[in-house]
């Protein structure tokens, strides 16, 4: 299974909030070098989002909590629509039952 190795503060950077893939003892501003997102200027405003925009980010940000890429993402999304009741419960019940997931849910693992 193919997993993302690269740099993770910028992904956190990027999507604003603490994605938890470091440790979850130090805040986010102890762990990274920058505060702005990457390929942002510091004092450079940031223009507000459309609704797609919007719902691009909460989908990259999922991605990147859980750790899981593209495709693997798209066949969570199929089967949880597949299943009856609300779709993104679904996938969020889908999500939280990966093994990696309940370790560190569990304590055993400082990260997923």
């Amino acid at each position: 299974m193919a997993r993302y190795v690269g740099p993770k503060c910028k992904l956190a950077r990027r999507e604003g909030t603490d994605l938890f893939l470091k440790s979850g003892v130090k805040p986010l501003e102890s762990k990274c070098k920058f505060t702005v997102p990457p390929g942002g200027i510091k004092g450079e405003r940031r223009t507000r989002l459309s609704d797609y925009g919007l719902q691009l980010r909460e989908k990259q940000k999922l991605r990147r909590m859980y750790g899981v890429l593209e495709r693997q993402f798209g066949n969570y999304y199929e089967e949880a629509a597949r299943r009856s009741g609300a779709t993104g419960e679904n996938l969020l019940r889908l999500l939280e039952c990966r093994l990696d997931n309940v370790v560190y849910r569990m304590g055993f693992a400082a990260t997923r």
